[in-house]
């Protein structure tokens, strides 16, 4: 494999180029962070944390479904509107309660569709839609989730918080098949009962209370690699990762892998000694987990193959999302 090419397609990845703008974005509300009084965590994360009385935070996410991916199927961008929801929530260690949607769309067929995927998303992992928006006259067609969970107040999750020298665990479902809209999407949760797909999630819960991961992040879009390099820009902190430690489904080749959204997957950063504790909680409900790096005290995201190395991303130079939380 030429490691610079598959450093250069992650880095060129539609997937993770179009986090660019975020920074843009979260610029805008620096002048009103003042106003945040309730907000433990915000902009950076899967979820903000917001405090509230008890013993509990809210955890306050919300996903878009990617365009294309709506163009595609629109049952599956439904369907995944929900597990993408989901995802943020369990990323922080939380429980999630309720969603509310806005779909925009003025094709009864697409609606229907979109609808349908929620319904089965609803009834795959147990979060009721409780309420939402509907535009129906609309020339484009798009659905968006919002969803509330929450967290024990000393089991929250983060991103924002991998150290130097903790080993780099990704936790993925394997279990599973090529989506049917794209290449780089990955099913692992439609053949499988709500039961079963409920206890994967119902693990990064029983993370969280055993306080063994310093950091955690849903792999999303960007894929393994670029979600990674999401994690270590708002940490302030560098990785080497051997790519012969990343275990990949039967009949699929790395290099389109490592670009794959694979459903049910998250990378979790943990001190020396706590790995093997981890990965046991994953595998107990069916996951694969394993090391597949170390966090350096560098600004960059290296890949390794044998003796040889590239550069993935130099945060010196280099921007996922542009945000900071150091």
């Amino acid at each position: 494999m030429e490691l610079e090419n598959i450093a250069r397609r992650i880095r060129e990845f539609e997937g993770l180029t179009r986090k660019k703008q975020i920074s843009g974005i979260t610029s805008i509300f620096e002048s009103v962070k003042a106003e945040y009084k309730n907000c433990i965590v915000g902009f950076g994360d899967d979820a903000a944390v917001m405090d509230v009385d008890g013993d509990d935070y809210l955890l306050f996410a919300a996903d878009g479904v990617w365009g294309k991916i709506v163009d595609a199927s629109p049952w599956w961008a439904g369907y995944s509107s929900v597990l993408v929801n989901v995802n943020d929530i369990a990323a922080m260690g939380g429980r999630p309660l309720a969603m509310v949607d806005v779909l925009s769309t003025s094709d009864k067929k697409t609606f229907d569709d979109i609808l349908e995927g929620i319904r089965d998303g609803i009834a795959k992992f147990g979060v009721p839609v409780v309420g939402g928006h509907l535009h129906p006259d609309t020339s484009y067609t798009s659905i968006s989730v919002a969803i509330l969970g929450t967290v024990k107040k000393d089991c929250v999750l983060r991103s924002d918080t991998a150290k130097k020298h903790d080993s780099i665990i990704a936790a993925v479902d394997l279990n599973g098949r090529v989506g049917p809209n794209s290449p780089y999407s990955w099913d692992s949760t439609t053949m499988k009962t709500a039961g079963e797909v409920q206890r994967m999630y119902q693990t990064l819960v029983e993370v969280g209370r055993l306080k063994i991961a310093t950091a955690c992040k849903d792999i999303s879009n960007p894929g393994i690699i670029g979600t990674l390099g999401m994690m270590l820009e708002v940490s302030g902190v560098g990785a080497d990762i051997y790519l012969k430690n990343i275990l990949i489904p039967e009949n699929m080749e790395l290099e389109q892998w490592l670009l794959v959204h694979p459903a049910t997957a998250f990378i979790l950063t943990a001190p020396p000694g706590n790995e093997d504790v981890v990965i046991d909680c994953f595998e107990k409900v069916g996951m694969t987990a394993h090391v597949i790096g170390e966090i350096t005290s560098t600004s960059s995201l290296n890949i390794y193959e044998g003796n040889n190395s590239a550069t993935v991303f130099d945060f010196k130079k280099d921007t996922i999302t542009g945000i900071t939380m150091k």
